[in-house]
């Protein structure tokens, strides 16, 4: 069996320890190996300031996207559809209605007009 060491902690910091030790391990003794190799296997010192942790990373890059969102829209709105709209007023072929020409309008005016009238003919009864 292990023996076991008493070391001598604040009232506050040893509360503490505790609560993350029964949350996180079996014993007190497994959290405090488990920190100790942390520190050790990833060449840390508890004193050392890691950097943004993944909270403000996600915050930050969200930030980012909501700026890069609004840039693109931006961008739809006052190039990419303006452009849009005029390449497909180019592109769109659109039958030009004929217009006859002056002669040709007389010309079909006077055809209309009937010159010839059969006469009908009531002696078909007999």
């Amino acid at each position: 069996m292990d023996t076991f060491i008493g070391i001598r902690f604040k009232k506050e910091t040893a509360k503490r320890f505790q609560e993350f030790s029964r949350t996180h391990f079996k014993t007190h003794t497994e959290a405090m190996e488990a920190i100790l190799d942390f520190f050790f296997y990833n060449e840390i010192s508890p004193k050392e300031n890691l950097g943004p942790t993944g909270r403000t990373i996600e915050a930050k890059l969200l930030k980012r996207i909501n700026a890069v969102i609004a840039i693109m829209r931006d961008v739809e709105k006052t190039q990419t559809k303006p452009t849009v709209a005029m390449l497909q007023s180019l592109f769109e072929m659109e039958e030009t209605k004929k217009k006859p020409l002056i002669l040709e309008k007389k010309f079909a005016e006077e055809k209309n007009e009937v010159r010839f009238r059969e006469k009908r003919n009531n002696s078909n009864q007999l």
